[in-house]
């Protein structure tokens, strides 16, 4: 395999890839490379790309079927749009702090994993810097692989072996009770999935966590809400994080089932838009380790 110039992000997860085009990447040519980085090291940056947008999307394939949350809502015929990360409007102008567009945005300011909330979650978030800030507008990572393996036993034995409960209105409700109520937050039942998940290639484990989260088994709403509060603090310790500041043509990805992730405020009259394509697991990946099958009737 081809060896690359790396620099770690953080000492506990995540590379900088130096010297690799991603434009040239093919299903046999470097994406074996780029697909072990991944299991090995959890997050990947490739700075000064030149991503086309049809190649965001080709790239994303290669990792799995691409996730498409609006396949209902789209008419016959119309084409997938590369979802964007963006606080501009189609007039060019950008959002106000309390549209509900924004509003969404700032729930992002919330540790999570993306589709946990989904039938079937996302492997990977492949994010690409379109437009910028001048300050603020930060990536963050944090690595529950990391994490899990340092975490106090009196902690890991309250949530190892339980299920986790997952909603995508229940991280809205967190910052508006209107936001949450919008139908594309409500499309999806309830999901739970167990709340370790290992990896298949290497057997590591991660806390399978997300702001999405809102019960463990075994335990009431009150005590469900501080458990996973005092996980989510756990995980999201500086000594598990990076924090990215993105300039034009970066490309960050991460592995949903070991990292969680969030955005960070910005002045928000400044534009920013980012390019994000989530890649669905395939049981290839592992999702037969953290299904929950439903109880017998």
């Amino acid at each position: 395999m081809t060896q690359f110039d790396l620099t770690p992000l953080n000492p506990t997860f995540g590379v900088e890839v130096h010297g690799l085009d991603l434009m040239v990447v093919t299903a046999e040519n470097l994406f074996p490379e780029i697909r072990a980085l991944f299991e090995e090291h959890s997050a990947l940056l490739f700075r000064g790309q030149d991503l086309a947008p049809e190649k965001h999307l080709e790239l994303a394939g290669l990792f799995g079927p691409i996730e498409d949350r609006e396949a209902d809502t789209r008419k016959p015929g119309e084409a997938f749009k590369i979802p964007e990360v963006s606080n501009v409007l189609d007039d060019g102008t950008t959002s106000g702090e309390m549209d509900l567009k924004t509003l969404n945005l700032k729930s992002n300011f919330l540790w999570h994993s993306d589709s946990t909330f989904l039938p079937v979650p996302s492997l990977v978030n492949i994010l690409v810097g379109r437009v910028v800030t001048t300050e603020g507008g930060a990536t963050e990572l944090a690595s529950t692989r990391a994490a899990w393996a340092e975490m106090p036993a009196d902690l890991r034995t309250r949530v190892e072996g339980r299920g986790i409960w997952h909603r995508y209105s229940h991280s809205r409700k967190k910052i508006s009770e209107e936001l949450s109520k919008l139908p594309m937050f409500n499309k999806w039942p309830d999901q739970h999935w167990k709340s370790v998940w290992p990896n298949p290639v290497n057997g590591r484990e991660a806390l399978y966590l997300a702001s999405h989260a809102f019960a463990v088994d075994g335990y009431d709403a009150e005590e469900s809400e501080a458990l996973l509060a005092e996980l989510t603090e756990f995980c999201t310790q500086p000594r598990f994080v990076y924090s990215h500041q993105w300039s034009v043509g970066d490309v960050l990805l991460w592995d949903q089932r070991a990292v969680m992730h969030r955005g960070t405020p910005w002045p928000y009259e400044q534009p920013r838009k980012l390019s994000s394509i989530c890649s669905s697991v395939r049981e290839s990946d592992g999702l037969d380790a953290i299904r929950i099958e439903p109880e017998m009737a």
